[in-house]
């Protein structure tokens, strides 16, 4: 009479793994409300709309405070220039691995959303629309409160 041999697997392995994996992606997944100050005091607008980018372009978040600072996840920026310059040549590389469609010169198809507190002062907001500009983005939206919110 032969004897049957049961062969069970030891799931252990396997679900420390499935562990660790979950714990990697949850620690790296950035959250664009991060991008988002929330101590910015919005200007009010009456018709006040949010951007639409249809899913389809990149969005740039750039706040900027008071003092006329650009904030970015909560630390200030020094070299406004400098960051947006390497936050454009991100976008092109991005763009020429995913479609290879995006000629050196053209206009980037990411759309800038400045969030600018009421307080800012229209010189830093042109400062930061003009660098935008020398680096190819053409698409902006300005972020306000609606009145009625």
């Amino acid at each position: 009479m032969a004897q049957e041999v049961k062969a069970e697997p030891n799931l252990t392995p396997m679900l420390d793994l499935v562990f660790q994996l979950i714990t990697f992606f949850m620690l790296v997944t950035s959250f664009k409300s991060a991008e988002i100050d929330q101590n910015l005091k919005l200007p009010v607008v009456g018709s006040a709309k949010p951007a639409e980018t249809d899913g389809r372009v990149g969005v740039m978040v750039l706040n900027i405070d008071s003092a006329g600072n650009l904030v970015l996840y909560g630390h200030p920026v020094a070299n406004i220039e400098g960051y947006i310059r390497n936050e454009a040549l991100a976008c092109m590389l991005k763009n020429h691995i995913t479609t290879d469609d995006l000629a050196a010169g053209s206009d980037l198809p990411t759309t800038v959303v400045i969030r600018a507190d009421r307080a800012a002062t229209f010189h830093m907001l042109n400062r930061v629309i003009k660098a935008c500009q020398d680096n190819g983005y053409r698409k902006f939206a300005l972020k306000a409160l609606d009145r009625e919110a």
